[in-house]
C-alpha cells in the first residue's frame, strides 16, 4: 500500500495516456473554477462593503463565522439533499469553501486603512469614488489578495471534500474506484496530480499579488 516513486510516476503516466486523468480534471475543475470565481465576486465586493458599514457587519458576521468555524464536510449532505447532485451541488460547495476567507480578509483590509488618510482625504475634497479609488482600494489591496490566495487554497479543499464523500464524478471517481481495486500507485499518482495542481495555482496567484502590489502605488498617485 506504499508504492514507489516509479511505480507512482508509471500509473500516471497509464492514467495520462488513457485520457480518464484528463476527463476527470476537466470535470472537477470545472465546479472549482465556477465555485471560486463567483466567491471572488461576491466576495471581494462584500468585504470591502461590510469594512465600511459597522452596523452591517455586526449582522453578516454571524453568518461568516458560521461559514468558518462549521465543519463544512458536515454541511455537504444538506447541500445535497436540496440541490441534487449535479455541478450546481459542487460549485456551491466550492463557494461556500472559499467566500467566507475572502470576505473577512478584504473587510479587514477595509477597516484597516488609516483613518487619518481618509480624513485628510476628505479635507481635500474628495469625491466617494476618489476616496475608494485612491486611499481604500490601495489600501485594502494586500488583505484582498491574501484573502484570495487562501480562498483559493480553501476552495480545492472543497473540490476534493464534496466528491470524496459524495458526488465523486472527477478526481473523486477515480480515487474512489482504485481504492476499491487496491491500485495504490494509481492512488497515489491522482493525489499527486491535485497536490501539484494546487502548487501551481497557489504560485499563479502569488505572482498576480506580486504584479498589483507593485502597481499599488500607482493607484494611490493616479
Amino acid at each position: 500500500m506504499l508504492p514507489t516513486a516509479s511505480a507512482t510516476l508509471a500509473a500516471l503516466a497509464r492514467l495520462a495516456h488513457s485520457g480518464e486523468l484528463w476527463h476527470a480534471l476537466w470535470t472537477s475543475n470545472q465546479a472549482l473554477l465556477l465555485g471560486y470565481l463567483l466567491a471572488a465576486v461576491v466576495g471581494v465586493p462584500l468585504g470591502l462593503l461590510l469594512g465600511r458599514a459597522p452596523r452591517l457587519s455586526a449582522f453578516v458576521d454571524v453568518f461568516l463565522d458560521i461559514l468558518l468555524f462549521t465543519p463544512m464536510p458536515a454541511m455537504i449532505p444538506l447541500l445535497v439533499m436540496a440541490t441534487g447532485l449535479g455541478l450546481e451541488t459542487r460549485l456551491l460547495v466550492v463557494f461556500l469553501f472559499a467566500v467566507a476567507v475572502i470576505v473577512v480578509h478584504a473587510a479587514t483590509g477595509t477597516r484597516g486603512v488609516d483613518p487619518e488618510l481618509i480624513e485628510m482625504a476628505r479635507a481635500f475634497g474628495a469625491r466617494p469614488v476618489q476616496l475608494w479609488r485612491r486611499v481604500l482600494l490601495p489600501g485594502a489591496l494586500p488583505a484582498v489578495l491574501i484573502g484570495l490566495r487562501l480562498g483559493l487554497s480553501r476552495a480545492i479543499s472543497g473540490m476534493v471534500a464534496v466528491e470524496l464523500l459524495l458526488v465523486a464524478v472527477g478526481v473523486g471517481r477515480l480515487i474512489q474506484r482504485f481504492q476499491g481495486d487496491f491500485d495504490a500507485p494509481a492512488v497515489y499518482a491522482i493525489v499527486l496530480v491535485v497536490v501539484a495542481q494546487a502548487v501551481l495555482l497557489t504560485a499563479a496567484i502569488r505572482r498576480v499579488e506580486r504584479r498589483l502590489a507593485l502597481r499599488r502605488a500607482d493607484l494611490v498617485f493616479a
